[in-house]
């Protein structure tokens, strides 16, 4: 589109040359010739010339046989003048018809005035010009320190509430004081109550904790004023507690509303512990937003909320009484409140009949609200490229297997040996799960090759679990070195595709001793204190509470437990040889088996 506008004024330019050449050699054509004096006196004489018309200094000559002719003549001599000193009869000018073509009154003062207007008009222009670019960088200098929130009024449109979001019945309870209170301010006030200024959502990426504020604000029916805790920040001091100040004046002129603050962590990290000490830039915005807060009167009406999933690293004074201290914890969803979250999305998708969502919540723990959202969006596209009317089941388990481990690498194609391995390594993971009695149920095994991974065990659990044992753990490292054994045993050769299984399988062990004290040598402690700096943003310094000696012992319980769970993996690779070979056949000829052909096996 672009090249043909472009095209189309080229051919327009063209043209209008084109015009403008032809309408110059045709005005040409008409042009009067010119003459000169002489030739002027010879056709006075001659008795040639009809008439003549005196414009200024320009005289135009029209002859008998009707032909024009044109003559610049002295600015300072008259027509009469002119031809007497040429030594002309006058009688002969009498046979002539002249005239004197006076200008108009617009023509005279167009002439004069012109050439002082058309200058002082571009000067006058230019500076007009100049002088809007400054007004408008002064604009934007004057409204650098306002603060960019978006401002959302709920009507019945775009209007959010508690029946948009499922699940999280708990903080849903929780938070319908704080619309009572907006809608009913007075009750609280007259029984001398306050609620609680500040509201601090705590919860996983992708739990809702935006969407539940949007809810708050729809039940109440009061304007939401939406801001980021990076959008203070900038690298000009003052501005983040300038946009501060805006941002809470803002609200007190649309009182009763709420103030949502995503990602208030970026701004309400630890004080004392930055690059630039107190003098630094995001520390005089948290101080800002804790003075706005100490401020408000109980009749203002406003409730701030907040949103983080490091509540570990944001400062004391914010979370002191009279500030966010009301603090709603919002959970991954259970199986019931997936299924929920599921109905919700699935509204507008048409789904097949075999898909049954409760299935689909079955296989999906650990998922977040943002994650089930992606889980049908993705199941959607799948369905429209394959041009289908209704999104079937296996677009939803292709999806689940999509968004936990990555996309198919269809272009990551194994050689019949390395395909044999991987068959034997995954057959390996999925027959020790099978056996041992507390390991999660097997979903799916596959050696097509998704993200970084060339092969997968998919183990789900049938229910929620919020305790696990020590029991599960040790079965579980048994099963995370069930793949290598396996290797050893079918090829009496190790390879390289077990790397992520011992990094995690030492990872686990390590955490057992340390932070969980399931070591019966250890005791009953843990070991190992973490600490974050916090202007760089993640862990980077562990401070050692124990001995170099307790060291030595934890790296030989670590030891200890692996060299168990790998015996325990290879006797039950031994026991179970004919259901491994089972196993890995069936995933050299289909590359993927599911739960239902799984259990056939060992039927």
């Amino acid at each position: 589109m672009r090249n043909f506008y472009k095209n189309t004024i080229f051919y327009v330019l063209i043209f209008l040359l084109i015009m403008a050449a032809f309408s110059w050699i045709s005005i040409e054509s008409q042009q009067p010739e010119n003459i000169d004096i002489s030739s002027l006196v010879s056709q006075v004489e001659a008795g040639q010339i009809k008439s003549i018309e005196i414009s200024n200094n320009t005289l135009d000559i029209t002859l008998n046989d009707g032909s024009k002719k044109t003559l610049q003549k002295e600015s300072s001599e008259s027509l009469s003048s002119l031809l007497k000193n040429y030594n002309v009869n006058p009688e002969q000018l009498k046979k002539i018809a002249v005239t004197v073509k006076s200008e108009s009154g617009w023509k005279f003062w167009a002439i004069n005035l012109l050439p002082i207007i058309i200058p002082a008009i571009f000067i006058l222009g230019f500076f007009w010009f100049m002088m809007r670019q400054a007004q408008g960088a002064n604009n934007k200098a004057m409204s650098f320190g306002q603060s960019g929130a978006r401002e959302f009024n709920p009507d019945k449109k775009n209007k959010i509430t508690f029946k948009n979001v499922a699940g999280v019945r708990e903080a849903k309870q929780e938070l319908l004081e704080i619309v009572d209170f907006l809608k009913n301010p007075k009750k609280f006030l007259d029984m001398g109550a306050t609620i609680p200024k500040g509201v601090l959502l705590l919860g996983s990426p992708g739990t809702g904790k935006t969407l539940l504020a949007k809810a708050v604000a729809g039940e109440a029916g009061v304007p939401f004023f939406s801001i980021s805790g990076s959008e203070f920040v900038e690298m000009f001091v003052g501005v983040g507690a300038s946009r501060v100040r805006d941002l809470f004046k803002r609200a007190k002129k649309h009182s009763p509303c709420i103030l949502f603050i995503d990602e208030i962590d970026a701004v309400g990290r630890q004080r004392g512990a930055g690059l630039g000490g107190s003098h630094d830039e995001r520390e005089q915005t948290l101080n800002q937003i804790l003075a706005e807060m100490d401020g408000f009167e109980p009749s203002d009406n406003i409730i701030v909320m907040a949103a983080t999933n490091r509540p570990d690293v944001l400062d004391a004074a914010l979370l002191r009484p009279g500030r966010f201290d009301r603090r709603v914890t919002l959970d991954l969803p259970d199986i019931n409140d997936r299924e929920e979250i599921l109905k919700v999305h699935a509204k507008e998708k048409p789904l097949a009949e075999e898909v049954k969502l409760r299935s689909v919540a079955e296989r999906t723990p650990g998922f977040s609200g943002a994650d089930l959202m992606n889980l049908l969006n993705e199941s959607a596209i799948a369905a429209a490229l394959k041009n289908a009317k209704e999104i079937s089941l296996n677009d939803v388990l292709s999806s689940i297997d999509k968004v936990l481990l990555g996309p198919e690498r269809k272009s990551h194609i194994l050689s019949d040996k390395e395909k044999k391995v991987t068959a034997y390594h995954e057959a390996g993971h999925a027959l020790v799960a099978h056996e041992l009695p507390n390991t999660d149920p097997v979903r799916k095994v596959s050696i097509v090759a998704r993200g970084t991974a060339a092969g997968f065990t998919l183990k789900l659990p049938s229910e929620d679990k919020k305790l696990h044992t020590k029991t599960e753990f040790i079965e579980e490292l048994a099963v995370m070195l069930a793949g290598r054994m396996a290797e050893e045993e079918i090829f009496n050769e190790i390879t390289t595709g077990d790397q992520n299984d011992l990094r995690q399988a030492t990872k686990l062990a390590r955490r057992l001793i340390s932070d969980y004290g399931m070591s019966e040598k250890l005791g009953l402690r843990t070991f190992g204190q973490r600490e974050e700096l916090i202007f760089l943003g993640r862990e980077i310094h562990e401070e050692k509470d124990y001995s170099e000696k307790i060291a030595e012992e934890i790296d030989q319980e670590i030891t200890r437990m692996l060299d168990e769970a790998a015996k325990t993996a290879l006797r039950i690779i031994k026991e179970k040889r004919q259901y491994l070979d089972k196993i890995a056949d069936e995933l050299i000829t289909k590359e993927t088996i599911e739960a239902e052909d799984f259990e056939k096996i060992f039927a």
